[in-house]
């Protein structure tokens, strides 16, 4: 009896502990990351512990220009698993925002609004990744942003 309350006491505190640290993997770059539920440190990435906040966290680009205030798309990721109750519904605002978003799918979130509660895997989209790649940088970089490379002056014809 002693045996069987001590394994059911082992799962438990298992099964406890897993709620607390959730997963989030980011498909397409091969990147799972966990975090302790309320001890993620957090600096404005939009909502604490949101998808983007987790991914700043953590070294992992997500375009944000508007700083995470949920006033641009530049932070849309499409979740591929954990939609159900993995991540808080969106709200009013999200929804009417995710309306500009391209490439918009059913499953489309707002990093910046949608608080990790569980396990979730998302895709950043690829034009968002070409643009960071590309040479496209978050307002958020301050003066680690370079400045636009110059064209040469065109001869002008008079």
């Amino acid at each position: 009896m002693a045996q069987v309350s001590r394994y059911n006491l082992r799962l438990a505190q298992a099964s406890r502990y897993n709620k607390d640290v959730p997963k989030v993997t980011f498909s397409n770059l091969n990147r799972t990351v966990e975090f302790e539920s309320g001890k993620l440190p957090y600096d404005d990435h939009g909502k604490p512990e949101s998808l983007l906040d987790v991914a700043m966290n953590f070294g992992i680009t997500l375009e944000h220009a508007c700083g995470g205030s949920c006033a641009c798309t530049t932070c849309h990721v499409i979740v591929k698993e954990g939609t159900d109750g993995a991540l808080t519904p969106p709200d009013e605002d999200e929804l009417d925002r995710l309306d500009t978003a391209p490439g918009l799918t059913l499953h489309s979130r707002l990093g910046c609004q949608a608080i990790v509660k569980g396990d979730v895997i998302v895709e950043i989209p690829a034009w968002n990744i070409n643009y960071v790649s590309e040479g496209g940088g978050s307002m958020n970089l301050g003066d680690a942003i370079p400045p636009a490379k110059s064209l040469p002056p065109k001869d002008i014809a008079h």
